[in-house]
């Protein structure tokens, strides 16, 4: 949809009584295939248009969307979404982000699109390459499947305060599920990497191959008595330790009194060495873009600096609520009301790697898998389920399987220390991740 049809979708909503209006436009087309013992299982195809508006009657906001574009289709569109919005309660801080802060281009180049479109038979060949490598692992006994994708989409926003911007993005995936062991002694473990650019995706048989080598590894696990030991987080999941952090830290949770890091902006929550950047325009990063989704203009951040908690995570709405301006981080679909997200996370490295690490550490629990997450937002209470390894005399000693991690997360990143080992491998980032002592509940 081009821009003046939204801009006009957003003149024929304030002539229908709105006092403000923003429309966004998503498309989206996408390919995948997936197979399984060497044979086709699944192949979709996506393609969809849709069109969100949201309006402002005063304080009071109302947001629908819907897939037809049509004149016909854009016109019971606005007189729904005004219609709703005279019905609505009043949110005292709804509102449009404000001028002041509005992006304005030329934006930045963050070379977000290949246009590459692989069709089904080489998406195909390629996961059946990731497969084949997988099975080619020695004690690899089955396949789970192995899927290649890729997919671009397209994103345009105008608001009636002035903005008006757009980007595209393109995606590339391979993937591979294998299973090693038999009968009640099997192992399952995948691999996959995705990537902006096609040319950038690891070969599709050393995706393969991992994933079968980490199936493998975790063959014969051990149930370990409940102790308390230092933790390393491997690489590829040690991010998702932050996912708490950035949910305490994002402006809704805070102005509803819902964190458990409510008072700490401005103090020391990790260690010294520990700083995590949010960066919007990083070049092909997979949550790059050049503004927020309120057309807020976004910048890097260091979120920790030094161990110190620098700033919230703010829409427009919850800045005005808290008496502060959008750090740009507003994020939405299409369907309600922005919130907030980061762009690309990343804890920046240290200086050793994770055998360095597990030496440091002598004996503990190194994790690679989690699943099941509890968190008590008020306090930072934190357990998760985890399967792994135990190493002794920083050595990887045997695989171990249901245990539970758990500790005050307050306590916990105070006592990070990060690896060497980070890599690029999604919208959030981190190297392996040492914390010297928390609880493991075993058997």
């Amino acid at each position: 949809m081009d821009e003046q049809l939204l801009r006009d979708v957003v003149a024929r909503a304030r002539a229908a009584g709105a006092d403000a209006a923003e429309a966004a436009f998503a498309e989206r087309q996408s390919l995948s295939v997936t197979v399984r013992l060497g044979a086709l299982e699944e192949v979709e195809r996506e393609e969809s248009r849709d069109l969100g508006l949201r309006v402002f009657i005063g304080r009071r906001q109302a947001t629908v969307s819907g897939s037809d574009v049509s004149a016909d289709g854009r016109a019971k569109l606005i007189e729904r979404a005004v219609a709703m919005a005279r019905l609505a309660p009043e949110e005292p801080y709804a509102g449009l982000a404000p001028e002041d802060r509005l992006a304005h281009g030329p934006y930045p180049d963050l070379d977000l699109y290949d246009a590459s479109e692989p069709d089904a038979e080489t998406l195909e060949a390629r996961a059946l390459e990731a497969e084949d490598a997988a099975r080619a692992i020695e004690g690899v006994s089955n396949s789970d499947s192995s899927t290649a994708a890729w997919s671009n989409s397209g994103w345009r926003l105008v608001t009636s305060s002035g903005f008006c911007g757009e980007h595209r993005a393109s995606s590339f995936y391979v993937g591979a599920s294998a299973i090693a062991g038999e009968g009640a002694a099997m192992e399952s473990a995948g691999e996959g990497r995705q990537t902006r650019w096609l040319a950038d995706l690891p070969d599709a048989g050393a995706i393969g191959a991992e994933a079968g080598r980490r199936a493998v590894a975790r063959l014969s696990p051990r149930k370990i008595a409940s102790t308390t030991a230092p933790v390393i987080f491997e690489n590829r999941i040690a991010a998702s330790t932050l996912g708490p952090l950035i949910g305490a830290i994002s402006g809704p949770s805070v102005a509803r009194g819902v964190s458990f890091l409510k008072h700490k902006l401005g103090q020391p929550l990790f260690a010294k060495d520990v700083t995590i950047t949010d960066e919007p325009h990083r070049v092909r990063g997979l949550g790059s873009s050049p503004f927020d989704d309120e057309g807020v203009a976004n910048q890097t951040r260091a979120i920790i600096d030094a161990g110190v908690l620098t700033t919230w995570l703010l829409n427009a709405a919850s800045a005005r609520q808290l008496g502060l301006e959008t750090t740009g981080h507003a994020s939405r679909g299409l369907a309600g009301p922005p919130g907030v997200s980061t762009t690309n996370l990343t804890l920046l490295p240290g200086t050793k790697d994770q055998a360095e690490l597990m030496r440091e550490a002598g004996a503990g629990l190194l994790v690679t898998n989690m699943f099941g997450p509890s968190l008590n937002p008020n306090t930072g209470d934190w357990s998760v389920g985890c399967a792994g390894f135990w190493f002794e005399a920083g050595e990887i000693a045997y695989p171990v399987s249901e245990i539970t991690v758990a500790g005050n997360l307050i306590d916990a990143y105070g006592r990070i220390t990060p690896g060497s080992d980070l890599e690029f491998r999604g919208a959030a980032n981190a190297p392996s991740l040492l914390i010297d002592a928390l609880a493991i509940a075993g058997k």
